[in-house]
């Protein structure tokens, strides 16, 4: 590759990568450790205006236009409005919130990053005059007030309080993991009311994973990955080995590549504290047939490799690989099936893998998916074609 195709292939990637600017505020930053553009933008020419379906057992729910607009966003929310939105999930009109906005997790945020982000989205964000979509849910569980409910049982509105037995940084990723950043929303399992079985690291089950839209969002306590490789993860998206695929790609694209060095060590650095429980090896493992192995060969083998090592930081490798061995195979059904993009960051382009649901019926799906989990020294746990038709 010549230098000037190397200069614009660089320019390009540079500008497809959705960046944070370098003189952000700290409500910015904090909007960005929050990834609050996910969940309030489902137009990208049309930021923060909400939209975005979140399904529940009993119905879609919609996040809300959280711009400055005054007659269909929050342009006329006081300070004290946002903060009670913000941690006891109570909007200005005086309902309550679904808790598919993560107040939960935000409760723990001191007053001044509220008033911050406050800030920022008022002063620094443009108002989006979109009307809020209501919810598919029907009357009368679409009522609220059992919400009061739900929250005097589950939900703590107390702020976050640093653990002085525990370092600085300690502190400053347990504060962040556990508040904005709101890890758990996704990694920890839920109970029978939907409600996360743990708010932080002293009780097992937090970021213990947990399967969420089809999507297994997997274990991260303690050292399943190093310091520096689950840094890069964050960073990047890709590790030497691995590479994040699924809605948490979209998480590294448009918040984590973005936090600060120090943060991200401090985020690793409590997670990797976390007490967590040996895996033990499954009672069955899956079985590698002649069949899966020639369908691996074609459709797999020329990215991934014969020996399933893939290419460091461009094609994950498929050995030792830690969705290919989840006791919940969710994710991996899902990336055969489905496909996925790998995040989009400033230091990797995001590469596809493709979809199959169309080449293979559930059953060489497993068969395939089993060849993978028993190959190259893994010994994951049986597919079944119930799980491949489960995703499909």
């Amino acid at each position: 590759m010549s230098r000037s195709t190397l200069a614009i292939t660089s320019l390009l990637l540079a500008l497809s990568v959705p960046a944070v600017n370098a003189q952000a505020s700290e409500g910015e930053y904090i909007a960005t450790l929050g990834d609050c553009v996910a969940c309030h933008t489902s137009n990208s020419e049309q930021p923060l205006a909400g939209g975005m379906a979140f399904p529940t057992p009993v119905g879609d729910v919609y996040s809300t236009n959280i711009s400055p607009d005054k007659t269909h966003g929050i342009g006329n929310y006081t300070l004290e409005d946002f903060i009670k939105a913000m941690r006891d999930g109570v909007a200005k009109e005086g309902h309550n919130l679904y808790p598919a906005m993560p107040y939960t997790s935000y409760a723990k945020m001191r007053d001044e990053d509220l008033e911050a982000l406050y800030r920022y989205l008022m002063d620094e964000v443009e108002p989006q005059a979109v009307a809020n979509r209501p919810t598919d849910i029907i009357w009368p569980l679409s009522m609220r007030w059992p919400l009061a409910v739900w929250k005097w049982f589950y939900h703590d509105d107390s702020q976050f309080e640093p653990d002085n037995k525990q370092s600085d940084e300690w502190n400053r990723g347990a504060y962040l993991v556990q508040g904005a950043a709101h890890c758990g929303t996704c990694h920890t399992p839920r109970g029978f009311a939907m409600q996360e079985l743990a708010l932080d690291g002293a009780n097992g089950n937090y970021l213990k994973g947990a399967e969420l839209d089809g999507w297994y969002a997997g274990d991260i306590r303690g050292d399943l990955y190093s310091q520096e490789e689950m840094v890069a993860l964050l960073k990047t998206g890709r590790s030497d080995k691995e590479a994040v695929l699924g809605p948490m790609a979209d998480v590294i694209t448009h918040s984590s590549q973005h936090f600060r060095e120090d943060d991200l060590n401090s985020i690793v650095t409590y997670v990797r504290s976390l007490s967590t429980t040996p895996v033990s090896a499954p009672t069955q493992l899956a079985q590698a047939s002649e069949s899966a192995k020639t369908d691996y060969k074609m459709y797999c083998g020329t990215c991934h490799g014969s020996d399933g090592v893939g290419r460091d930081h461009i094609i994950p490798a498929l050995a030792g690989n830690s969705t290919v061995l989840a006791d919940n195979p969710a994710s991996l059904v899902n990336i055969l099936l489905h496909g996925g993009q790998t995040a989009t960051t400033k230091a990797h382009i995001g590469y596809n893998m493709p979809a199959y649901d169309w080449k293979f019926n559930d059953q060489q799906a497993a068969d395939l998916l089993n060849y993978i989990r028993a190959s190259w020294g893994n010994q994951g746990a049986p597919v079944s074609a119930q799980n491949v038709k489960d995703q499909r």
